[in-house]
């Protein structure tokens, strides 16, 4: 079906969606002051869609034959708004390279299903990271 390539970077990313949907979740939680207060919805709106990307991913890679990792990757919450902003910054970069390497990977092997999948988790991440880099900008 799937090659162990491809199931390898799938579970790569649900390790990392995992990791993002707690991290933004302590950071909602963990936020102070009046811009952190200011963000804490966005981080608990974020924490959800991540956690619905795992989701995603972890069925697809089910499906594939693969079986879905239940461990996160490192998660990095800061302790100061700019600190968290930086650290979703860079895992929002992370998985922007690693989602074009699925995507390329899927239409390699001519998975057409985890192409399109992949696509548009793409396109709501890198609205994550302009979410992320627009809130740096503020501060």
């Amino acid at each position: 079906m799937a090659s162990d390539r491809l199931k390898d970077l799938l579970n790569q990313a649900v390790a990392r969606e995992i990791q993002v949907s707690i991290q933004y979740m302590w950071q909602h939680i963990l936020a102070k002051g009046i811009k952190g207060h200011m963000v804490k919805d966005l981080f608990k709106k974020i924490a959800i869609t991540e956690m619905k990307h795992a989701e995603e991913i972890a069925e697809r890679l089910s499906y594939l034959g693969g079986i879905p990792t239940t461990k996160p990757a490192p998660i990095f919450v800061g302790e100061k708004l700019e600190e968290m902003l930086k650290f979703d910054v860079k895992a929002e970069e992370e998985a922007i390279e690693l989602y074009k390497e699925i995507i390329k990977v899927a239409r390699e092997e001519g998975d057409e299903t985890t192409h399109r999948l992949f696509r548009k988790i793409l396109a709501e991440e890198e609205e994550h990271h302009d979410d992320f880099t627009s809130l740096l900008e503020e501060d």
